[in-house]
Formats: C-alpha cells, structure tokens, sequence
C-alpha cells in the first residue's frame, strides 16, 4: 500500500480500499489532507510513501518515507492523549539514560503529539533491526533479552512518574467478571479452569514484591537485533507501573514457550541473561510460579475480549488465538504436560543455587 502526497483523488481513494483489504491491523484510515498536515508538521521533508503496517494488534501503524529518512507514525486506538502522553514521557527518560527504545518526534510546536479523529497521533523515527519469532530465537539471543529487560527495570525504578497498571490483578478480575457470562454461554469446556484460576490468584497472589516500571509485552516481534546486539525493545503500549518478576514472567511465556512446551533451556537462559543485571529475590522466586500463571490467564482473558468476542471486519484486524495462552496456563496449573516440572525445579533450586556460589566465590578470594 503505497502513496505518494501529490497522489491524485482517485489513487488515494485506491489506497483507502487497500487500507481496508490488505493491512490487517489499520483500524484507522488517514486522509491525504492529514498526512500531509502531519509531514509539514512534524518537519519530515518530502514524503514518498506511506504504507499500512499490518504487524501489531492493538494500535494503528503506518510507515512513512521521506528525504528526512523513515518512521513510523502511529494512533492510538485505545489510550486518549493524556496516557498516550505518558508513555512519551517514559520513552524519553529511558532514552535520557541510553536505553534502546523508540524515539518519539517533536513537532514544530513542541510537542510530541497531535490528534485525529479525536485519536492521539505520534511519530517515532524508524529503528533498524531485524526481529525473530519464538521458534527462530536461539539461546543467545534469548540471554541478551534477559539482559535487557533487567536493565530496563533497573533504569525504571528510578522513575519518579508511574503510570497507572492496566493490567493489574484489580483490572484483570474485571475483565473476567465482564466476560464471565458470555465465557459460561460460548466456551463451557474451558470455563471451569478460568473460574478455578480467578480463585487461585485470589488467594495466592503476592504484593509485596520489588516494584518498578515495566514493559508489560515483552514479545519476541517487540526486539530488535543487529550484529548479535540487543538495538532495539518497542511496543511500550503496556508500559505501566507494576512487579518486575510480572515482566520477567511474561517474557517467559513469550520467549520460552513454542511447540506446545517450555524449554527449560531457553528458560535458564533468560534467566541466567536477566540476574546478569538484576538478582531475584528470595520472595521473587517464590512468587515466580504464580506470576508465570497470571501472566497466562491475562493473556487468555484480554485475547477472549480483543478478538474472540469483539466483532469486527476480519479483513481489518490481526486475530490472535486466545487458545495459545489457554494451553500454557494449563500447563503452568500442571493440568497436561509440557516443561514446567523442569522450571518448577528451577526455581526452588535458583535462589539457594546462587547465594552458594557467591558465597563460595567470596571464600575463594578470602583463600587466594
């Protein structure tokens, strides 16, 4: 789908129809008058295309190129332009402090966003870099995203501005009690499970956890890599205020999860990437197995509402299958097999396993 800003009515009405056939997730379509408001606003030189991005499920994405290079201009499809605002703010602070995020473009007013159709819209310049799917990612590759999430934690505990946790336990019990209903109605086979899990957590979850801003969908499509380096970590969408074994929890249901399995291998290795940086705590490694858990039934639940029960035209929007994260929070709940003894081990031998090898270090250099 490309446009070029001199493209006459006809062409662009071509593109709006290909906007709505081909690029699954543009839920919203951009006028000509906007977009070149928008280039002459933001300073980008002359435009050459645009083009729908169809990677991405929640916002809508376009890639622009200009003789100022390339971008990525997004709306905001669910925050309005107070929260949007925020995540700017946080990106800018991690940029401030090296982290390799995504780096938002002032207009020729100041300001970080402008609106369309009432919708935030913001423009990122474009970063390169190549991204790999859970069966692509190596062990390598996998550390080095351990890695950088615990840097991004560590950077992020020291910002002195939270946002608001969409997705805390509070919100997701929500969640479920709107969907309650029409899960008993459309899907009783797996009602049973979410019902026992809502139960489990409200009684076993903990909250007195080390606490920071987080990523919140830290998925494997959300970094970038070049030359065996971590270049780039987007999506910040989710980004909020929240517990950081939560973050780690979830890159581990992302990263370590393929062909209906954890694989303990890929676990150690985020694991043994993250507390390069960053060492869980005692209670962090205790609360782990319950974190992987509702990380999974998160998933589940905002998969159910996103896409199983949200109508929408099909051609317009990318489905993802609730039944992914069903499968592994049956796993994690120990119901069909599939890694987690083997992580379960993991855990309950990994804080002990460290502290003796630090222990041991210390008394080699008492010895030396």
């Amino acid at each position: 789908m490309i446009a070029h800003p001199d493209s006459t009515g006809m062409e662009w009405k071509r593109l709006r129809s290909m906007s709505e056939e081909v690029c699954m997730a543009v839920y919203t379509v951009l006028d000509r008058k906007a977009v070149n408001r928008l280039v002459k606003d933001y300073g980008l030189g002359r435009l050459s295309t645009v083009q729908g991005i169809s990677a991405g499920s929640v916002n809508t994405h376009y890639g622009l190129e200009s003789t100022k290079g390339k971008f990525i201009l997004r709306i905001d499809e669910v925050k309005d332009t107070s929260d949007a605002q925020r995540e700017i703010d946080f990106l800018l602070f991690l940029r401030k402090h090296g982290f390799p995020c995504p780096r938002p473009v002032v207009d020729k007013n100041g300001s970080y966003l402008q609106e369309y159709e009432k919708k935030a819209v913001s423009i990122y310049r474009h970063r390169a870099g190549k991204d790999f799917s859970a069966a692509t990612l190596t062990t390598d590759h996998i550390e080095k995203i351990g890695q950088a999430l615990a840097r991004l934690h560590l950077i992020g505990q020291e910002y002195d501005t939270p946002i608001r946790n969409r997705f805390a336990f509070d919100r997701v019990r929500s969640i479920y009690q709107n969907l309650r209903g029409r899960i008993a109605v459309h899907l009783k086979h797996i009602g049973h499970v979410l019902d026992d899990e809502i139960a489990h957590q409200e009684e076993y979850r903990e909250e007195k956890l080390p606490k920071g801003m987080i990523h919140g969908d830290l998925f494997p499509d959300n970094v970038l890599f070049r030359g065996g380096r971590v270049v780039g970590v987007l999506d910040f969408e989710a980004a909020c205020f929240g517990k950081l074994i939560a973050d780690l929890a979830t890159a581990v249901n992302a990263m370590c999860y393929y062909e209906e399995r954890y694989h303990i291998g890929r676990f150690n290795a985020l694991l043994d990437g993250y507390q390069s940086e960053r060492t869980l705590s005692l209670a962090e490694w205790d609360a782990f197995p319950n974190e992987l858990r509702f990380s999974a039934f998160r998933f589940t639940l905002t998969r159910l509402r996103d896409f199983f029960f949200r109508h929408m035209d099909e051609k317009r929007r990318v489905n993802k299958d609730y039944r992914e994260f069903f499968h592994r929070l049956r796993i994690l709940r120990r119901e069909r097999s599939g890694g987690m003894d083997q992580m379960l081990l993991t855990m309950a031998t990994g804080y002990d396993y460290r502290k003796y090898q630090k222990i041991h270090a210390e008394e080699k250099g008492v010895n030396a």
